[in-house]
């Protein structure tokens, strides 16, 4: 789960905090940890290149940039289709739109993240602080490259709703690109590093503790964000869930599915969908997801002499749900 992908997680407004408890717990203090991140924006000097031959030398510049950020297009054709999409008005037109939406990106990406780093190196002191770079592309590059040593954001991905061209993908999945989205993105990756699993384990509540202790680590690092950034559900779907928890878990529990191995069966509460039907029309899609964050926010509340360490190391999914002794009412 830990290779380079896409991420299709997890901003919009900073909105009340609810579900898990955030204000229960007390942030650690990291003042004293000393990173910087600046943002490079390589989209600056790719839209400067006035030639094919220009646009190869920036990629031989960056060869992180070539190798990984481009899976879909050929090598031996990257620098002409490149320069095909700068060179074209409608792209240029979206990119200088790109460039407005993100005129505060200090604000709105580089410091949540350098937050959310001290935070990581808090917890986790031999972390290495990747470099973190922003491109344009027209799409023609992954929304988010995410490893040890490098980071580069597609901001083309994260206009918005204001945007004049959106990503290629379902309705209901459009609403985490948005630049506030960015940062607890890029933390709940990082978090499958630390998340072990036991391979064996192939059960509904094995996808769904795994997913609660993401958000649990991503909540850790970006400790002021709210649960809808990073769970990525509106306000109005966190209220729904809350309001439905007790039916939601019976509903898990009289159908005998936490223990469901059958891989159709789990994507129908954790995978992407607009509504979890089976349950009813007022439950959101991934629900399981959001029930698998409950169970861990109630293991750390039932047991608060475990560190996040522990839990991110612990790969027993029957015996976290049994220590926090969640049974779907509400906190």
């Amino acid at each position: 789960m830990a290779e380079l992908k896409n991420v299709f997680f997890l901003t919009g407004c900073l909105l009340l905090l609810v579900s898990c408890g955030q204000n229960d717990r007390k942030d650690p203090d990291v003042s004293h940890i000393d990173i910087s991140l600046p943002l490079e924006r390589l989209e600056e000097q790719l839209f400067a290149c006035r030639s094919e031959a220009e646009v190869a030398g920036f990629l031989e510049k960056n060869p992180a940039v070539a190798v990984l950020y481009f899976p879909d297009t050929d090598p031996a054709q990257l620098s002409a289709k490149l320069y095909q999409n700068i060179s074209n008005p409608g792209l240029v037109a979206f990119k200088s739109q790109i460039d407005s939406i993100f005129s505060n990106a200090d604000q709105t990406v580089r410091k949540p993240l350098e937050d959310a780093f001290r935070h990581l190196k808090y917890y986790y002191p031999d972390v290495r602080v990747p470099r973190v770079q922003t491109m344009v592309t027209g799409f023609l590059g992954r929304d988010l490259l995410i490893s040890d040593s490098l980071i580069i954001v597609g901001l083309d991905y994260f206009g918005g709703p204001g945007a004049r061209y959106r990503p290629d993908v379902h309705h209901y999945q459009l609403r985490p690109y948005e630049q506030h989205f960015i940062a607890p993105s890029i933390m709940f990756f990082i978090a499958q590093q630390y998340n072990r699993i036991n391979p064996d384990d192939r059960t509904l509540l094995a996808d769904m503790v795994w997913y609660g202790k993401n958000f649990e680590f991503t909540r850790r690092m970006m400790p002021l964000a709210p649960d809808s950034l990073i769970l990525g559900f509106s306000q109005e779907k966190l209220d729904k869930a809350e309001v439905s928890q007790k039916d939601i878990w019976a509903h898990l529990t009289s159908n005998k599915l936490l223990y469901e191995q059958t891989e159709q069966k789990r994507q129908k509460y954790v995978g992407e969908r607009p509504l979890t039907f089976e349950i009813g029309e007022d439950v959101p899609g991934g629900i399981g997801r959001w029930v698998g964050w409950k169970i861990v926010d109630r293991l750390f509340r039932q047991h608060p002499e475990q560190t996040l360490q522990q839990i991110m190391s612990n790969d027993n999914a029957k015996k976290i749900l049994e220590e926090s002794g969640y049974k779907g009412l509400p906190d």
